[in-house]
C-alpha cells in the first residue's frame, strides 16, 4: 500500500491558491493510478515513488507543473523547455490532459520502473567527446618504444588507464604542449604511475 507524506499536505497549503487544486488533483490521480505510489520531497518538490522516481509535481508564483520521470519514454517528450515537466505551464486544471489520459501515463510510468526500463541519456548538442583511440599516436608510441620502463607500465594497464594517457596528450592544444606531455607521460609510466596517480 502507498504512503501519504503530510509534507504534500504542507506543501500544497502554502501554493498560490489557483495551485492548490491542480495539485491536489494530480495527486489523487497518482494514487488512484497507482494505488501503491510514496510520497516524498526530492528537489524541494513532491515525488512520487514506485521503483524508484515515477513522477513529481511543482507549484510556482504563476504556474504549476508535472513531470513523468521518463516522459520521453510515455508522451515523446521530456517537455516543451517553457516550463519543468511535459506539460508546460499549468495555470488551470483543464491545462492537464483528461484524467484518463493522465492516469494511463502514471501506469506507463509504473510499468516502466517496475520493469527497469532507463530513460536512454541524451546528449546536448555540441557536448559529444570526440572519438580517442585506445593505441597510442605514433609520437608517443616512439617515445614508449624508447623507454622499457614505460612501455611495460603502459601495456599492462586496462584500456582506461591507458586512454587517460593518451587523452591527455592527444587534447593539447599546440605541438610544443605535445611533446612535454609526451615526456612527462614516459617519465610517469616508467615510475608505475597512472595518469590521475594523485588522486588514486
Amino acid at each position: 500500500m502507498g504512503s501519504k507524506d503530510p509534507r504534500i499536505d504542507a506543501y500544497i497549503a502554502k501554493s498560490a491558491d489557483f495551485a492548490k487544486p491542480i495539485l491536489t488533483h494530480i495527486r489523487e490521480v497518482v494514487h488512484a493510478a497507482c494505488p501503491d505510489a510514496e510520497e516524498t520531497l526530492k528537489w524541494g518538490m513532491p515525488t512520487f515513488m514506485h521503483h524508484g522516481i515515477m513522477c513529481g509535481m511543482a507549484a510556482f508564483k504563476e504556474h504549476a507543473a508535472f513531470n513523468l520521470w521518463k516522459g520521453s519514454l510515455i508522451v515523446g517528450s521530456d517537455g516543451d523547455r517553457v516550463a519543468m515537466g511535459q506539460f508546460g505551464r499549468i495555470t488551470r486544471l483543464s491545462d492537464l490532459p483528461p484524467k484518463k489520459t493522465l492516469a494511463g501515463y502514471i501506469k506507463q510510468a509504473m510499468a516502466l520502473n517496475e520493469a527497469g526500463v532507463k530513460t536512454p541519456k541524451v546528449r546536448k548538442p555540441g557536448l559529444e567527446r570526440k572519438a580517442v583511440p585506445i593505441t597510442p599516436p605514433p609520437d608517443f608510441k616512439a617515445a614508449l618504444a624508447a623507454n622499457a620502463k614505460a612501455r611495460a607500465t603502459f601495456d599492462g594497464f586496462s584500456p582506461s588507464h591507458r586512454k587517460e594517457y593518451i587523452e591527455w596528450i592527444v587534447d593539447a592544444k599546440r605541438d610544443e604542449t605535445r611533446q612535454r606531455r609526451i615526456r612527462e607521460a614516459t617519465a610517469m609510466l616508467a615510475e608505475g604511475k597512472t595518469r590521475n596517480w594523485k588522486y588514486s
